[in-house]
């Protein structure tokens, strides 16, 4: 296939078109954000107007992107602003270019997105003016390390069934391997007042993650002097909506606003800019960020060896971690060996504060095993098992060995086994509940068979 590079169509208007001027630019734009990252973002809504306008805007949701975060794709979502056509256009062309070098486009699932879904084309007019993605780009140079390849999609419906389309095509791969960037600017063209109230009303809709509601605000045909329209790319949004609809660990968070006026000094005539992060609070075993594993861990140490007097340096920032997990195990090994476990389920307090407290109490108060001394410390590590929400099943043919974890209870007796003891053991299923009701819960070999049964799965980590 011929490749034809995407060639930058608005370097030297809406962004520099020097390397030098629009890394001083792109720098500017990031200074004023607050020293925030999420672990858990799913998508993020972006405005493309030129970056002297909604540049801060932009940058205010990228800054929430760990630098070192490693995604499979980024999916790059607009509205186009110069031609209607059905479904939408994604580039498979080659690869996209900006000022500061070359953005890989991932062809080969450009091209599987094209074969296999009857709406999504490759259709050249819709890419070859169109500054949507193209003003993001920069902003994920600047911002990641790790930038790897995106998947450029321009929609060109009218009609909102096409967005639903479009969002079902898209929804495998809305998970935790990619980001979604999907693009819009607000209000066009109200004074400043308008359009911050109206602005306001628009994203207040998007934030409630209601298809529908929004769908009734576009078809609401009255506007107030001055607006050409509420919200340009409502395609795009649109199309985010469906993908997140009906799914409450999907949160909507507004992060920040501002329109033209501020910047052209002219509050008589503005365009809205607000960006929006989307975060993916469910518990799943993907859903723990590699760095949110690794401040546990450093939590955890710090915790074991401070209670020996050892002075080590504290974990240097704080993580907000926000998983739903209220469960976990801590197991402390001395040059491999066991020499500690122990776990708590359905706790109050914060996940690092669950961790710490496991790590002491593996340490110093589980009584099955022989006492750790200072002189150990060099050969301890530590292995974090954090458990997600328990599921009761009526039959053990739902329990997969290896991946889920089981709860036994009768009565006031229960007892677990954490997933890893299935591959320790190499134990049938038979075996394992009956070690499980005979040995953690004590009421014999067969008491699993009169008792409630609960499965989880667990993320594992260690040092």
């Amino acid at each position: 296939m011929l490749s034809i590079e995407r060639e930058p169509v608005v370097a030297g208007t809406f962004y520099s078109s020097d390397p030098d001027e629009l890394i001083h630019q792109l720098k500017e734009c990031f200074v004023e954000q607050q020293l925030r990252v999420s672990h858990r973002v799913s998508a993020l809504v972006v405005p493309h107007a030129g970056y002297v306008y909604s540049g801060t805007v932009a940058a205010s949701a990228y800054a929430l992107i760990d630098q070192d975060a490693k995604y499979d794709n980024i999916f790059l979502i607009g509205s186009s602003h110069h031609l209607t056509f059905n479904g939408a256009s994604v580039y498979n062309k080659g690869h996209y270019k900006t000022p500061l070098g070359v953005v890989p486009v991932n062809i080969q699932l450009a091209n599987q997105l094209i074969e296999q879904s009857k709406n999504i084309v490759f259709n050249p007019y819709a890419h070859s003016e169109e500054h949507t993605l193209e003003v993001q780009l920069p902003f994920l140079q600047y911002r990641m390390r790790n930038l790897t390849q995106i998947v450029p999609i321009v929609i060109g419906v009218k009609k909102y069934s096409d967005c639903q389309y479009i969002a079902s095509v898209l929804k495998p791969y809305f998970n935790h391997k990619n980001l979604f960037v999907f693009s819009t600017d607000l209000s066009h063209y109200p004074n400043d007042e308008v359009a911050t109230r109206l602005d306001k009303q628009t994203v207040d809709l998007i934030c409630k993650n209601n298809p529908d509601e929004l769908i009734e605000m576009l078809n609401d045909q009255h506007c107030e002097d001055g607006v050409l329209t509420k919200l340009c790319g409502w395609s795009s949004v649109l199309t985010l909506m469906y993908l997140t609809e009906g799914k409450d660990h999907y949160k909507y968070e507004k992060v920040r606003y501002m329109n033209s006026g501020e910047a052209s000094g002219n509050k008589k005539r503005v365009v809205g800019y607000q960006s929006v992060l989307v975060e993916d609070k469910e518990c799943t075993v993907e859903s723990v960020s590699q760095y949110e594993k690794d401040y546990l861990l450093r939590e955890a140490n710090y915790a074991i060896q401070t209670s020996f007097g050892i002075e080590i340096e504290k974990p240097d920032i704080e993580c907000d971690i926000e998983t739903g997990i209220n469960s976990a195990f801590v197991s402390i090994y001395v040059n491999g060996e066991l020499r500690g476990c122990l776990g708590r389920y359905n706790v109050s307090c914060s996940l690092p504060e669950l961790v710490k407290d496991l790590a002491l109490a593996a340490v110093f108060e589980d009584k099955r095993f022989k006492e750790i001394d200072a002189s150990e410390l060099d050969g301890l590590s530590i292995e974090i098992s954090l458990l997600t929400p328990m599921k009761k099943i009526h039959s053990i043919e739902e329990i997969v060995l290896g991946k889920h974890g089981v709860y036994l209870k009768l009565g006031h007796k229960k007892g677990t086994f954490l997933p890893q003891v299935a591959d320790k053991t190499a134990w049938n299923l038979e075996q394992f509940l009956g070690h499980l009701a005979r040995d953690k819960a004590h009421i014999g070999w067969n008491g699993w068979q009169k008792a409630e049964l609960y499965i989880f799965e667990a993320i594992i980590f260690s040092s």
